[in-house]
């Protein structure tokens, strides 16, 4: 089979496997909208808001100590888990919007470095390595693109405490699972068709080819 086959049987399943792995995020987001829209304690709102946690201690223990770190860091976070389980399962909401708020600040945190101290922006360095050298106008764009996504992590950010503190549970709740998403997604369609318009020799790597890029970048 020559290579451009093996790429196009190969296709299919990288698909199902894109699909299955969105499905079940967003099986995971009805979830915990489901639990945080509920009232009272609940053991699945607190399993489902210590799942990303695990996950983290499992990635961070493995990359540290090989299966043993994840095995270990697990089963450390297990048992402080069991040791605050009542309190987990009254207030599992606010483990919830801690993270999310965390997370979001850990996104931008690397776009807005990369734009102080003469460190080349972010979004630079991943076109630059997607499709090329740039030239002059690339440079200008993709360091406003870099500030914009700084920007929308950012906001949602702080977004997160604030909805938690001041809107009812279900509209943070779908603002947390939902709608946050998609304004990262439409970011990303808006700021291809704005390239499009703005730099149309620009040859665009697409969406996966970046994020690729990206994921390479922080491993």
């Amino acid at each position: 089979m020559i290579p451009g086959d093996a790429a196009s049987a190969g296709r299919p399943a990288a698909l199902a496997r894109g699909a299955f792995a969105g499905a079940g995020f967003l099986g995971y987001a009805a979830l915990c909208h489901f639990t945080n829209c509920a009232a009272g304690p609940s053991t699945l709102g607190a399993a489902l808001a210590l799942a990303p946690l695990a996950a983290a201690a499992a990635v961070l223990g493995h990359r540290a100590f090989g299966r043993p770190g994840a095995v270990g860091a697990v089963a450390l976070l297990g048992l402080a888990a069991l040791a605050a389980w009542p309190q987990l399962e009254r207030y599992f909401s606010r483990l919830y919007v801690l993270q999310d708020a965390c997370l979001y600040a850990l996104l931008a945190a690397p776009f807005w470095t990369s734009l102080v101290g003469g460190r080349t922006p972010l979004c630079t360095l991943l076109a630059d390595r997607v499709h090329g050298p740039l030239d002059a106008a690339e440079l200008r764009y993709t360091r406003g693109v870099t500030l914009a996504w700084g920007l929308l992590l950012s906001a949602l950010a702080a977004l997160m405490p604030i909805l938690y503190l001041c809107a009812p549970r279900s509209v943070w709740s779908a603002f947390a699972n939902f709608g946050a998403l998609f304004l990262v997604l439409l970011m990303f369609v808006g700021e291809q068709l704005v390239r499009r318009r703005m730099l149309p020799a620009t040859r665009s790597g697409g969406l996966i080819a970046t994020l690729r890029i990206y994921l390479v970048r922080s491993a």
